[in-house]
């Protein structure tokens, strides 16, 4: 546990250590902030569904670009096979890498509440919706976390890191909506529509936590990161 907690310490205060961190919470922000903003005041109704609407789609691009440097970035700067023979297990540093960025993440999910005080002042909006939202997308975060965290695993380069990250979260993503499912055989559609990660989000989002949603996030968490594991294993032939 004391290992995980160092390899956690370590990558999360270097979210912070260069502008990077600043940079991703502050262009996050602003940019939800103005797409919320742009239609809330038009469609002139108290709620925080237009902010969780766009969320899935934020994640997409802001996920894999939180880790695409967690693996990357080791290699590059020559960091990787130090790390790798120190007297930690793989699961360790893994996992202790993963929480720091799902702490981080988590972070700059709760620091759009100012969204929240401005639907609350200007009306009286149903609360459970929005608690149910807020978890949906910590959920949804880690699922796409741990995705991109394998998808740095594979590669050297960040940005083909990315580019990875981003098509694996949008396939698990598209598969389960509307437009995909209109176009296969009536017995795929409970499947697909398990399957896809927004599906899920938007279950939660309607302020009714379901069990089986948490744990098909769960899921999507302990699956990803146990091909991180692996794929870790294959490179340094542990």
């Amino acid at each position: 546990m004391s290992d995980i907690y160092a390899i956690f310490k370590r990558e999360f205060r270097s979210y912070f250590d260069s502008p990077i961190g600043y940079i991703f919470i502050t262009v996050f922000l602003v940019l939800t902030g103005w797409l919320f903003y742009s239609s809330f005041f038009i469609l002139n109704y108290s709620s925080l569904r237009g902010f969780f609407e766009l969320l899935p789609w934020m994640f997409l691009f802001f996920v894999p670009a939180v880790t695409m440097r967690l693996w990357a970035e080791e290699k590059k700067l020559g960091t990787m096979e130090l790390l790798m023979t120190l007297p930690v297990r793989d699961i360790d540093v893994v996992i202790g890498k993963f929480l720091a960025s799902f702490c981080f993440l988590t972070l700059t999910i709760l620091l759009t509440f100012p969204l929240v005080i401005s639907v609350v002042q200007l009306g009286n909006p149903d609360m459970g919706p929005i608690i149910g939202g807020y978890l949906g997308a910590i959920l949804m975060g880690g699922a796409y976390l741990a995705i991109g965290m394998f998808a740095s695993s594979l590669n050297d380069n960040q940005i083909i890191t990315f580019i990875f990250g981003v098509v694996i979260c949008f396939g698990l993503f598209i598969i389960g909506e509307g437009f995909v499912l209109i176009r296969v055989p009536g017995s795929w559609v409970p499947v697909l529509q398990f399957l896809g990660i927004g599906a899920h989000f938007r279950s939660i989002g309607r302020g009714v936590i379901d069990s089986r949603d948490v744990l098909y996030y769960l899921s999507v968490v302990a699956l990803f990161l146990f091909l991180n594991i692996r794929a870790l294993e294959s490179r340094t032939g542990h």
